[in-house]
């Protein structure tokens, strides 16, 4: 039993780095690629209206928050320490025993690699994150994104929803055993007063 527990730790440090990692990858390429291939704020049709490429720079956070011109080195400080705290989480979680444990590794993974992606950027450019993914109807667009936007909204998302239900599992199991707890104590009273009382 004892030589499982390596086996199922280095599988939840490969899930983890592995997902981080191939989040990084497909986010550092498509942004490479928006960049050589399309004109900046030009939109491209890939499915009608609704989906287009539209390449962009963010040089703020999310919603293109900005707070000046330092917001690259603010932003990017933020993002470092989301990356420890996320891979804080990770090395809270343990091993990778069950679904739910799993579920939250592979979150964690995308949420740290997602967040990674758009350090990159911050490092690389003064120009700010790679925004390219344009989603909506006529003029009401949603907020230029990209793949590592996607991938940190997606392990939130994940996240949250394995944690609630790790949270129903655990208070489940605490009334199931609770009422078990009673059903033995209700059969000793019986037992102890006995069949004639």
């Amino acid at each position: 039993m004892m030589d499982d527990v390596p086996k199922v730790q280095r599988g939840s440090a490969l899930l983890f780095w592995g997902t981080a990692a191939a989040v990084i990858v497909i986010d550092q390429l498509t942004k490479l690629l928006a960049e050589r291939h399309l004109i900046r704020y030009v939109p491209r049709e890939i499915v009608g209206e609704y989906v287009r490429f539209t390449l962009a720079y963010n040089p703020g956070a999310a919603f293109s928050m900005s707070l000046g011109e330092n917001s690259r080195y603010i932003f990017g400080a933020f993002a470092l320490i989301a990356l420890f705290v996320l891979w804080r989480l990770y090395r809270l979680s343990g091993p990778a025993k069950r679904a739910g444990d799993r579920m939250r590794i592979l979150a964690l993974g995308l949420a740290w690699g997602g967040a990674a992606g758009n350090l990159l950027d911050r490092v690389r450019s003064a120009h700010g994150v790679v925004d390219f993914i344009d989603v909506g109807v006529s003029s009401w667009r949603f907020w230029t994104f990209n793949v590592a936007d996607s991938a940190v909204t997606i392990g939130a998302i994940v996240l949250a929803w394995s944690l609630s239900r790790e949270d129903r599992e655990e208070r489940e199991a605490r009334e199931a055993t609770a009422l078990a707890g009673d059903a033995v104590d209700g059969d000793a009273a019986r037992g102890a007063s006995g069949p004639d009382a």
